[in-house]
């Protein structure tokens, strides 16, 4: 499994220029308009290169107008935005960096429309001490990709300026590594968009197949338990997280027909079963985080984003043993603006929440240094 070792933005809304590591569970924390969410973003954009909508993206967010660095540039400095990220396996000790940036099109350019963005370069790199390689090599138009074999192959002249070769090369038996890191990426979830208002999918029955991951929206929760119940057969921790958040009370999960669906039993009323639909915001959200952190299989990478809207103070707690017990199979960022949520953290796990706040302008992490460590890591 690839995980994420560092990250880095330039040129992106509040962020200027920035680096910095990530463990196996990265809380970040600050006070409104610092640029948390930027830096939440930045996730967002490595993933939709492996998916090759990243332009796409960048145009829905409001093009380069609206997101490029918004404060002062230098006479000859090009409004251009750049992400990077570094992939590893700890097993086999392969790694990876992977950079991709945006900027303006020419105007005199013959491939697409005047205001969309183009990218200028992508590359990939193995960067193991063994055998360090550039693998992917695109400025502009041109370039090459090398393959499983070693032998440099050129990109030819059908890519367009809108696409990313990352997401654009499918033939993972050529380009194994081009492959692994698309597959990796492509594979994060990030859970910021959880609707829980009368009109949300978690509400109602969704189809009956087994799930081993829970959804980036999480309209699938229904599947994900009852794969857990009736296909895993395991659903211990499931249920004590349930007591954890709310003492005396446990899911109903039936065996699925051709819908999964699930209720709520309270110790208050043990005979009657609450369907997901007459739940409370807060208990339908607490349910969707558990079912995101304790499902099956967990992706090899998991944001959240403020992931105690709507949750009451009391269940900030067990969210925390949720998250700190999830960091243990899989990797986890999280931002927010909870103080509690993240001493919970600390206290369950020992992760130290890094302050997110502005500096000249642009948004950075108190401890961070301009090459990209912490200063309590030296």
């Amino acid at each position: 499994m690839l995980a994420v070792r560092d990250v880095a933005v330039s040129g992106y809304r509040s962020l200027h220029a920035i680096r910095f590591p990530l463990g196996s569970l990265s809380v970040f924390i600050g006070a409104n308009g610092v640029g948390k969410t930027n830096l939440y973003r930045v996730l967002e954009y490595l993933q939709s290169a492996a998916t090759d909508t990243l332009i796409r993206n960048l145009v829905a967010e409001g093009s380069l107008d609206s997101v490029s660095w918004a404060g002062a540039r230098k006479v000859h400095e090009s409004a251009r935005i750049r992400w990077s990220v570094e992939l590893a396996d700890n097993v086999s000790g392969l790694a990876y960096d992977y950079a991709v940036e945006v900027g303006c099109k020419p105007p005199v350019a013959a491939a697409g429309f005047p205001l969309e963005p183009e990218l200028k370069t992508e590359r990939l790199r193995l960067i193991s001490a063994r055998r360090p390689a550039t693998l992917l090599h695109r400025d502009g138009p041109g370039g090459f990709l090398r393959d499983g074999e070693g032998r440099k192959r050129s990109l030819g002249g059908d890519l367009l300026p809108s696409e990313t070769v990352l997401g654009t090369v499918q033939d993972g038996g050529s380009y194994p590594d081009l492959h692994q890191v698309r597959s990796a990426l492509a594979a994060w979830r990030f859970h910021h968009d959880v609707r829980t208002d009368a009109g949300s999918a978690l509400r109602r029955p969704c189809l009956a197949v087994t799930t081993p991951t829970l959804s980036s929206d999480g309209s699938d929760l229904a599947a994900v338990f009852a794969t857990l119940a009736h296909i895993r057969q395991d659903t211990v921790d499931l249920a004590a997280a349930v007591d954890d958040a709310f003492p005396g009370a446990r899911l109903d999960l039936p065996v699925p027909g051709r819908q999964a669906q699930f209720g709520m039993v309270f110790p208050d009323y043990p005979k009657r079963v609450f369907a997901a639909a007459e739940l409370s915001d807060g208990t339908l959200r607490f349910l969707a985080l558990a079912g995101a952190l304790l499902a099956y299989r967990l992706p090899p990478f998991m944001a959240l984003n403020e992931p105690e809207t709507s949750l009451h103070p009391d269940l900030l707690a067990p969210l925390a043993r949720l998250i700190v017990k999830a960091s243990a199979r899989t990797q986890v960022w999280l931002v927010t603006h909870s103080e509690r949520l993240a001493d919970a953290i600390l206290a369950e796990g020992g992760t130290r929440p890094h302050r997110v706040i502005q500096r000249e302008g642009a948004t950075w992490i108190e401890g961070l240094k301009l090459f990209g460590a912490f200063a309590e890591d030296d």
